[in-house]
């Protein structure tokens, strides 16, 4: 069976701590953990199915692939490297924050090989017709979101306006989720509350479309498949959310040919 045209970015699955910064850090597992996009790797990781698959392995609290090259503190805690988590918590010991030589070390280290295989996949293979930036979301915007304190859908899609996917591209997506998630069209919307990132603004239409997906963390941290003290996921939901994701591409190529 020929494998789905898709490339799937996963730039905030990542849980490691450079070994370069490791004793700045003063951040816990549970900060790390609710910083990122966890487990994601196991809900979009259908590497047998599609055509490429681009993954983080650093955790998001320190090195953001999702954020322009010079998004940076102070200017933006929130940026490509980071002071504070998205929650606030301050991710290094008092006076060991990075300077400008120690980040320049971790992009060139970690975040630009990220971008240089994205560029190398799409430039080299003919064959990729969609690419899709994957991510989870807070079930209520934090505060430091567009939407703070706000119930979130279950999905948000990202086309940033049209401009890095046609919306009816965008659109099919969205009906494509609904069905297999089982889900009404208010659980799935498009660009509210995110209408993209750095890696869909940057790479979408440049050749093919690219699509953000946000799925609500309501779908997998809460009761009752996660275990909130020892922070681990239910298996058996991991791989009911993966099935579900892949049987929406299934249904969205099958409704584009």
């Amino acid at each position: 069976m020929s494998k789905l045209p898709v490339l799937i970015s996963i730039p905030h699955g990542g849980s490691q701590i450079p070994p370069e910064i490791s004793d700045r850090v003063c951040i816990t597992p549970k900060d790390q953990f609710e910083d990122g996009d966890a487990l994601t790797q196991d809900i979009y990781g259908i590497k047998n199915e599609v055509l490429a698959i681009v993954e983080g392995n650093i955790a998001r609290a320190f090195v953001d692939l999702n954020r322009d090259v010079n998004d940076r503190p102070p200017r933006n805690p929130d940026g490509v490297v980071k002071s504070m988590t998205c929650l606030g918590k301050p991710i290094y010991h008092s006076g060991q924050e990075l300077d400008e030589d120690l980040t320049k070390v971790l992009l060139k280290k970690y975040y630009q090989p990220y971008h240089d295989s994205i560029r190398r996949i799409l430039d080299s293979n003919k064959e990729i017709k969609l690419m899709l930036d994957c991510h989870t979301m807070e079930a209520i915007g934090p505060e430091i979101s567009p939407d703070p304190g706000k119930t979130r859908p279950k999905f948000c899609l990202g086309s940033n306006f049209g401009k890095s996917c046609p919306e009816e591209t965008a659109q099919r997506m969205a009906d494509s989720i609904r069905t297999a998630f089982e889900l009404s069209k208010e659980d799935v919307l498009i660009n509210l509350p995110f209408a993209g990132g750095h890696i869909t603004r940057t790479y979408g239409g440049k050749p093919v479309p690219c699509i953000q997906i946000e799925m609500s963390r309501a779908l997998y941290l809460s009761k009752p498949w996660f275990d909130s003290k020892n922070l681990k996921v239910s298996p058996g939901r991991l791989i009911q959310l993966q099935k579900k994701f892949l049987q929406a591409l299934k249904i969205f190529f099958r409704n584009t040919i």
